[in-house]
């Protein structure tokens, strides 16, 4: 049988095919790599709530709105609840050791993010103790925090006026129930930062980053919206209101272009590995010249000696995209832990998967089709005469 010769043939020049299984290993990898990685970017632009807006300065989200906003932005017709989120930026032991903190109202937080969903503690503790702090599942599994575990945090913009750190306390370890929440972060109390300040034990700007705006059911968030930025269209802040969904995706367009670049990375890798294949099937096809005129002499037909080559070129490419999905899944959890304060989401699909194998697929398909064709089209006196 014809189809016998595929494995020897594909193994006549071990070295080429190990190169050549080896290129287009890396380059599934690559772009399932890739292509995780812009997944998890939009991820939590994906994961984002209908229902929550996001009230921030219209100068920049580095500048803080006044703590007296709040009353007014619930006074508004559609609104259910409002919850500060103000970014703290503190440091544990060391620059390294970086992950968000967030001061935010105790009475109203796990109303405003039904997402943040407590797998150990309780939300009473959080209201009673004024140092609590709930702290992500990523967290606690990084540093060894449990429940009544100390966090001292040594402030940037905020630091203690005696140089001493912020003294908080785990009451509560959550696993969000969505991407737009990432497990690696920190929250304490608004009032502790804002009391602290006041007494002038710290120092720092009072006010509040970002307003989390619960809207009622069956109302309009652009109505909404509309509505609270005209409220403080004359000042004493200008503020700007946006859906969840794009105020996540304010942090992406942060990093540049980056989806682009990455897809541009990724459309590049494709290419070059086409043509690496297409080389090496050219190469075969013409070594086994006299090989397909022996066989059409004996009688096999085009569609064989075309079959023999194109099945060749798919066979090495379906086995250099499984085993470059196998590395891809094998290496998730590597890679999700070092890239993991960036792509907090990041996790291969079975989408992502199932691309690179049918990209496999497609290359093999296209890079076996002239040769595929060449072949076909061999006069068998040509080819016995042909000098390889």
């Amino acid at each position: 049988m014809p189809w016998l010769l595929l494995f020897k043939n594909l193994l006549s020049h071990p070295i080429r095919a190990l190169l050549t299984l080896g290129s287009l290993i890396i380059a599934v990898f690559l772009i399932c790599f890739l292509r995780t990685v812009l997944v998890g970017l939009e991820a939590g632009v994906a994961g984002a709530a209908n229902n929550r807006l996001m009230v921030q300065s219209a100068v920049s989200l580095f500048v803080d709105l006044p703590i007296s906003y709040q009353t007014k932005i619930d006074a508004v017709e559609g609104v259910e609840q409002t919850c500060k989120l103000q970014w703290f930026g503190g440091i544990y032991q060391e620059p390294s050791n970086f992950f968000a903190q967030f001061a935010v109202d105790h009475d109203r937080f796990f109303q405003a993010y039904p997402e943040v969903q407590l797998i150990a503690g309780k939300e009473e503790d959080f209201l009673a103790k004024r140092t609590a702090c709930v702290i992500g599942s990523e967290l606690s599994r990084k540093y060894g925090w449990q429940v009544g575990s100390k966090v001292p945090l040594i402030g940037t913009i905020f630091p203690k006026s005696d140089g001493t750190p912020w003294e908080l306390e785990v009451v509560g370890i959550y696993e969000p129930s969505s991407s737009n929440v990432d497990p690696q972060t920190l929250w304490f109390r608004f009032d502790y930062l804002d009391e602290t300040l006041e007494a002038g034990a710290a120092t720092g700007p009072r006010g509040v980053g970002v307003y989390a705006t619960r809207i009622a059911p069956g109302v309009q968030a652009e109505t909404v919206a509309r509505q609270i930025d005209e409220l403080f269209a004359n000042g004493p802040q200008r503020v700007q209101t946006t859906s969840e969904a794009e105020f996540q995706r304010q942090f992406v367009s942060m990093l540049g272009s980056v989806p682009t670049f990455l897809t541009t990375i990724g459309g590049g890798v494709l290419f070059a590995i086409l043509l690496a294949v297409l080389n090496t099937m050219l190469l075969a096809a013409r070594e086994r010249t006299k090989d397909l005129g022996v066989l059409k002499a004996l009688g096999f037909t085009d569609g064989v000696a075309a079959g023999l080559l194109l099945s060749e070129s798919l066979l090495l490419c379906l086995l250099g995209g499984g085993i470059g999905v196998a590395v891809t899944l094998g290496s998730a959890g590597v890679i999700a832990d070092q890239v993991k304060m960036i792509v907090p989401n990041y996790a291969i699909t079975p989408e992502t998967a199932g691309l690179g194998l049918a990209l496999s697929l497609g290359v093999g398909l296209l890079a076996g089709l002239v040769p595929a064709w060449q072949a076909s089209r061999l006069e068998v006196v040509e080819a016995l005469r042909a000098e390889v």
